[in-house]
């Protein structure tokens, strides 16, 4: 039993712990509307995005360069979202060739000077090293996401389901949508350091996916994604402590496992 609890002994366990604890809920909200509205890609280009936003921070200088990140996500989102809707070109071609050129320009202005070395942190993160103070980073911005998401839910769902219908019902379908796609960058760019761009998609989607084989109600869907979330998460920290392997590809493959097992229960 002792062993069992070893873990708990470390400070950098502890701390991972609660960062699982604040960043699950963010990534479990926002990931349902994610999955319902088809937009598994527009979050996975966001993520590719991180890498210009950092090039863009260590060329300006600036020393947190988490703030030119969220704003340039921020600005990327509103672009793609905007030109998604012009129906110019296929969504799926929009967003692949915004995320070829977010992963392309970031690399580009990062490899100057042989320097990219430095950042490949970015690429699988490290929920090992988060600080007591990004917790309250994280912690605020849980709260923001909740608020908006009370305040707005009916309004983000109706647009899910029909713009058109929810048009006509009134709903200010543009001022959600561009909204829902700004909330979706901030989280996706605060959370990336600790999970890493080349899995922070499948952290947003992965726990909704599973709670959609098998929930019956949207209620159900929304529980059960933040249920299936927290359990990935902690069952794949202790995991990682146990078997000495990244945290976030563990939690990963027991998300995975999770929305394998629920498609077996949904196909019988």
């Amino acid at each position: 039993m002792e062993m069992l609890f070893s873990w708990w002994q470390y400070d950098f366990m502890r701390t991972a712990l609660w960062a699982i604890l604040l960043l699950v809920p963010l990534l479990a909200t926002l990931g349902t509307l994610v999955v319902n509205n088809g937009m598994s890609f527009f979050s996975d280009a966001l993520g590719h995005s991180a890498l210009t936003g950092v090039a863009l921070g260590v060329l300006l200088g600036v020393s947190d360069q988490s703030i030119v990140m969220v704003a340039f996500a921020v600005v990327f989102a509103l672009l793609m979202n905007r030109i998604r809707h012009s129906h110019i070109a296929s969504t799926d071609t929009v967003i692949g060739v915004f995320s070829a050129v977010g992963v392309a320009l970031g690399l580009a202005l990062l490899s100057r000077g042989g320097n990219f070395a430095g950042y490949q942190s970015l690429l699988i993160g490290d929920i090992l090293s988060i600080t007591s103070r990004e917790l309250w980073v994280l912690g605020g911005a849980l709260i923001v996401t909740v608020v908006v998401w009370l305040c707005c839910f009916n309004g983000f769902h109706a647009v899910s389901i029909s713009p058109a219908v929810a048009r006509s019902k009134g709903v200010r379908v543009g001022l959600l949508d561009n909204l829902f796609v700004v909330l979706v960058a901030v989280v996706v760019m605060l959370a990336i350091r600790w999970v890493g761009l080349l899995l922070i998609n499948a952290m947003l989607i992965l726990p909704a996916a599973a709670a959609r084989n098998v929930s019956r109600s949207m209620r159900s869907y929304h529980l059960l994604s933040l249920v299936f979330g927290l359990f990935a998460g902690v069952l794949g920290l202790l995991l990682s402590y146990y078997n000495a392997v990244a945290t976030g590809p563990m939690i990963i493959l027991v998300q995975a496992a999770l929305f394998f097992g629920t498609f077996a229960m949904r196909k019988k």
